[in-house]
């Protein structure tokens, strides 16, 4: 079995920066971009954003579909190989590293590159997978989509009452004509500085002790059915867009027992500012070890320090083989 310099588990702006920086270095590395699933497919989060505005060098937007289209030739354009595969399996004990695939490959590795990202937590409701696949006014994101003229003086849903939550719909103040919370407690699980300062906008409605239930919407939302977690009732209220705050997963579960996670299932990083995890020679960049920003440029500017850091690790310890 012949052993690669780099091999890069994932497809988002972190795995295919990457890929452009371990191939440019004559790495010649070797791409996992995953098989796909319901909620998660190759290129990441960004093939399920219409319209990224706040990428820089793209003055008019482009479609997060195209954008990691691009991203992805640009990869290949340096010889990148690519296999649309997970990895189910990893052995860190040793190095070379073994990885073992989906598709029944085994494949040994000087340096490993974790760049596999976060899943989204949905709601698992009628509407809101489809809506939100197809640009349609749904999304987890509300500094990545937020700030889109779709969305402009439109009555906007949060749901959510954690921190993740009070940011959304504060940074939607900015743009909204209001902004209903929608909570299924009484009381928020946010820290109470931001509790304040969602209180204190007069352009926050909180409606308590309510999930959803239904999104309704052919092309576009149009409004939501709630169920009050008190009386069973159900209502309806007409929105403009529903923005999903309550968390991510992390996609880390093939790595437990390899390297070191945090509590919150995110890959624990010892040093700030390096892409080096516990186990040397295993980098991770992207979503995947960033629980605070999640935005596709800092996912993008990890995966070129992990390349780095990939290409210098390799040339100071060399072939373990």
């Amino acid at each position: 079995m012949s052993t690669e310099n780099v091999v890069i588990i994932g497809s988002g702006p972190a795995a295919w920066t990457a890929a452009i920086y371990a191939a440019r270095a004559n790495l010649n590395p070797l791409v996992f971009e995953g098989a796909g699933s319901r909620t998660m497919i190759p290129g990441g989060q960004l093939m399920f954003t219409t319209d990224v505005e706040n990428y820089p060098g793209f003055p008019e937007g482009v479609s997060g579909i195209d954008m990691m289209l691009d991203f992805k030739k640009q990869a290949l354009r340096f010889d990148t190989r690519v296999f649309t595969e997970d990895i189910v399996e990893v052995d860190f004990s040793d190095r070379p590293f073994l990885l073992r695939s989906s598709g029944g490959q085994e494949v040994r590795a000087e340096t490993v590159i974790v760049a596999t990202g976060a899943n989204a937590r949905w709601l698992g409701v009628p509407g809101e997978e489809r809506l939100a696949q197809s640009g349609g006014g749904v999304s987890a994101c509300a500094v990545c989509d937020g700030a889109l003229p779709v969305f402009r003086d439109q009555v906007l849903a949060v749901v959510g009452g954690g921190d993740s939550a009070m940011e959304e719909a504060l940074y939607l103040t900015k743009f909204a004509s209001e902004v209903l919370l929608i909570h299924r407690r009484d009381e928020l699980r946010a820290s109470q500085i931001m509790q304040e300062r969602a209180f204190a906008s007069d352009k926050i409605r909180f409606l308590w002790n309510r999930t959803v239930e239904e999104v309704f919407g052919d092309d576009a939302i149009s409004g939501l059915r709630l169920r009050d977690t008190v009386t069973g009732e159900t209502s309806e209220v007409q929105v403009g867009g529903m923005f999903v705050a309550i968390g991510h997963i992390p996609n880390t579960a093939f790595l437990r027992g390899q390297v070191d996670l945090k509590e919150n299932g995110y890959v624990d990083m010892p040093t700030p500012w390096r892409t080096e995890t516990n186990v040397p020679g295993v980098f991770a960049a992207g979503d995947v070890m960033d629980d605070y920003y999640r935005q596709a440029v800092s996912a993008a500017g990890t995966g070129c320090m992990a390349a780095l850091d990939a290409e210098r690790f390799l040339a100071h310890n060399g072939s373990s083989g």
